[in-house]
């Protein structure tokens, strides 16, 4: 089957899913550009481009690309210190280049060793802080900027934020509007048809109708309820197709050989590059079908989808964790979904750029706070509580650190307790000996490397004078040079204490040189 036909073939349900993405990645879009202080078209620019551009390049099904947050504050301090957002854009541009060279040197092999404890705790942390980040926008208290992942904010952190909300932040017709849609949501996955024309019907687009109807009906009945431009969605409206056009901006070439430039086109290339790798390890593991994406190809994709963004004037795309898992969620089948939700972003701001603006930001909130449900269900950590404590402590400090700092520094923290995890567990008894009389056995359990060299030595030195000893490698498929030259140099001076050794293992003899000590037997098995 030939790849348009492939995305054709599922259209059935790409197509409900796109528009769920779409309406979740519209204030997100517009949230990252406004906290990065750029242009609010700049981010709708990077969603279209995201989900068009990076969409047809990947091989992912399911990855959804589009300005991150994780980026907000390398982005803002970037356009401030450059001379113009042209001249930002420009880097922009440079870090996509840069991206394509870390694809040309085959750097994505780094997103597979990330700990798959890890990889869970970040879906978790990023569900849990949907779900605190959205309750004051579901609320009606819009302090913070749609898509923030950083504890701190302007208003104190995220739980002041929360407190602030639900304490003296309430709006009645945003308490209405997001209580209904949420009701709705949760209402919707467990009597949603599985037959019929509804089961393509997207919950999330029925909540941005009950609020945009809901809200207008607020106006007629209580119009002290009715929610104000500050509480809506609030896209960029241009005057004439002209005026639409005029909103994509150029680089500033001239400013290339700036050393400013260049190394916040580094900053953006390698953080872009470390969150897209993680995020498509992370939607690989949630892929109902288990695919997996080349990370190789993705850095390409995702620095195609920088050069193009830059050049037209949008923010820096990365894939990104909430607008994949959305996808995921509402039942994506392929890339067809990426696409098309890029497609309905470009469609929806250049024709109806008004009726998006009477969409309540509280039912938006309210189709993210679900998705956070999705992501941080208690029952995916008892899952990883029975795995063990080599499973769960990755996993809940990961969720700690990222809650408390934001998604980069939470994921290298989570990072560096799960190598140590790692490395303890390589650590463990690799070696075991027993001796019966003069028959002794000293096995290698696993793979030998250099961290069990000392092990190693330890067991071979309580081997007595006149025995018989099985030294087993059959369990093995790799031994460490410095570890076969501790066995070479044990054989060689058991030929003077009467031990007689027999090496067992296919690895043995690709390793091991026969030495042919005088008083000693030395054969293999």
């Amino acid at each position: 089957m030939s790849p348009s036909k492939s995305l054709l073939a599922t259209a059935r349900s790409d197509i409900p899913a796109s528009i769920v993405v779409a309406l979740v990645a519209l204030p997100l879009c517009l949230g990252v550009a406004l906290a990065s202080g750029a242009p609010l078209f700049s981010g709708l620019i990077a969603g279209i481009v995201g989900g068009i551009v990076v969409g047809g390049l990947s091989r992912s099904s399911l990855s959804v690309a589009g300005p991150a947050a994780g980026l907000t504050v390398i982005v803002l301090a970037a356009i401030e210190r450059l001379p113009s957002f042209q001249v930002f854009t420009l880097a922009v541009v440079l870090a996509g280049v840069l991206q394509l060279a870390f694809s040309f040197t085959r750097a994505g092999i780094l997103a597979e060793f990330v700990p798959s404890s890890v990889i869970t705790g970040m879906l978790a942390a990023i569900g849990l802080i949907l779900i605190l980040k959205q309750i004051p926008h579901a609320v009606g208290y819009d302090g913070d900027f749609e898509g923030s992942f950083e504890f701190a904010t302007a208003g104190g952190n995220t739980f002041v934020d929360l407190w602030n909300s639900l304490s003296r932040g309430l709006t009645a017709g945003a308490v209405l509007i997001g209580g209904i849609s949420l009701a709705f949501l949760f209402w919707w996955d467990h009597a949603k048809p599985k037959h019929g024309p509804l089961r393509f019907l997207p919950g999330p687009l029925v909540v941005v109708m009950i609020g945009v109807l809901g809200n207008l009906l607020l106006g007629l009945i209580h119009p002290e309820w009715q929610l104000g431009p500050k509480h809506l969605v609030q896209v960029p409206i241009a005057d004439s197709a002209s005026a639409f056009v005029g909103l994509f901006t150029l680089p500033d070439f001239s400013a290339i050989a700036s050393p400013a430039v260049w190394t916040t086109a580094a900053t953006l290339a390698i953080v872009a590059s470390l969150e897209s790798l993680l995020s498509v390890k992370a939607v690989d593991e949630i892929d109902p079908k288990r695919r997996t994406t080349d990370k190789n190809w993705e850095l390409m994709a995702q620095g195609g989808g920088n050069i193009v963004s830059g050049l037209i004037g949008g923010l820096p795309v990365t894939s990104v964790i909430v607008r994949s898992s959305a996808n995921v969620d509402a039942g994506a089948d392929s890339k067809l979904s990426t696409i098309l939700h890029g497609t309905w972003l470009l469609v929806s701001v250049a024709l109806i750029p008004a009726v998006l603006n009477l969409i309540p930001l509280s039912a938006l909130a309210a189709v993210l706070i679900a998705t956070g449900y999705k992501l941080a269900k208690p029952k995916l950590f008892l899952e990883r509580y029975k795995q063990g404590w080599s499973q769960f402590v990755p996993l809940v400090v990961t969720v700690v650190a990222i809650l408390f700092t934001d998604l980069l520094i939470g994921i290298l923290v989570g990072l560096a307790v799960g190598f140590v995890f790692v490395i303890a567990r390589n650590f463990r008894t690799a070696i075991t000996y027993a001796c019966d009389g003069s028959d002794c056995l000293v096995r290698a359990r696993r793979n030998l490397y250099f961290i069990h060299k000392y092990e190693l030595q330890k067991k071979l030195e309580l081997v007595p004078p006149d025995s018989d000893l099985l030294i087993d490698l059959s369990s093995t498929s790799y031994v460490d040079l410095d570890n076969v030259d501790i066995i070479n140099a044990f054989i060689k001076n058991a030929a003077y204490r009467g031990i007689r050794v027999v090496v067992r293992g296919d690895i043995a003899e690709r390793t091991l040189p026969l030495i042919n000590a005088p008083a000693a037997e030395v054969r293999f098995a």
